[in-house]
């Protein structure tokens, strides 16, 4: 077996797959100009480095349970001109998961508050962090369901291991003793320790329609709203903004465009 034949299995053998994929090419292209040893390794890493990032990230992606796949570049914040961009861009920075602090999205439906939510739950698994999203009612019967099952605290330990959680929904159902007592087992546990994300068309001042009552709805506010950035979003839908642009185009192929 050549030496050249070790090393391919070697990186096989360590799985850096992506040095392996491409010595053969690199090889190749250094044999008229050979650069020194430490920048060829340099490269190869860095090209690995790369590939195991990205890996890494997809695995994540999976894990967390996204409705969809969208990043901020896939946003137009010219159609919500309520929206600081700037603001949201810093937000992209992750800081406010090393502050372990939260971000409350506020606004009717359609105008890209989970949008928001799941592109900065991406970018957080670019940087290999762990991501969840779940929508408050699946939260709640998820949270139900472990306490009938007698583990209740399992659970909620599970649910406080993900450096952000996306709770997606707050205010289109309404909440019962119950549910709301667990919901804000929840949040206190995750309180100070790691952040959540929350997307709501409720105004704070109307939580305590949502849970059982305002005095549970104000510790859960209390709890969120400390360590936090609270985006509201004024606008139209993108629904409407989609079948207006789908109308436009109708008219345009039907060359009664105005």
């Amino acid at each position: 077996m050549s030496n050249y034949t070790k090393l391919l299995k070697n990186l096989e053998d360590l799985k850096l797959d992506k040095m392996r994929s491409m010595l053969p090419e690199y090889l190749e292209n250094i044999k008229k100009n050979p650069p020194h040893i430490i920048d060829c390794l340099l490269k190869l890493t860095e090209e690995e480095i790369k590939h195991q990032t990205v890996r890494a990230s997809e695995t994540l992606i999976r894990a967390a349970a996204f409705p969809f796949k969208k990043t901020l570049e896939d946003f137009d914040f010219d159609f919500q001109p309520s929206i600081n961009k700037d603001e949201i861009y810093d937000l992209a920075t992750l800081r406010f998961v090393e502050d372990k602090s939260n971000i409350l999205f506020v606004g009717n439906s359609g105008v890209g508050k989970t949008h928001l939510a799941v592109a900065l739950g991406i970018k957080a698994t670019e940087h290999r962090y762990s991501v969840y999203f779940i929508t408050c009612h699946a939260l709640i019967m998820k949270l139900n369901k472990a306490q009938k099952e007698n583990r209740l605290d399992k659970m909620l330990r599970h649910m406080c291991q993900y450096r952000i959680l996306i709770i997606d929904e707050i205010g289109y159902l309404p909440v019962d003793k119950e549910g709301s007592n667990l919901f804000f087992q929840l949040i206190n546990i995750r309180y100070g320790n790691k952040s959540t994300i929350i997307t709501t068309n409720m105004p704070f001042s109307k939580w305590s329609d949502v849970f059982y009552d305002a005095t549970l709805a104000n510790a859960v506010l209390d709890r969120l709203l400390h360590y936090s950035s609270v985006i509201r979003i004024t606008g139209n839908s993108y629904r409407i903004k989609d079948k207006v642009e789908e109308q436009d185009t109708k008219k345009k192929i039907g060359g009664n465009y105005v």
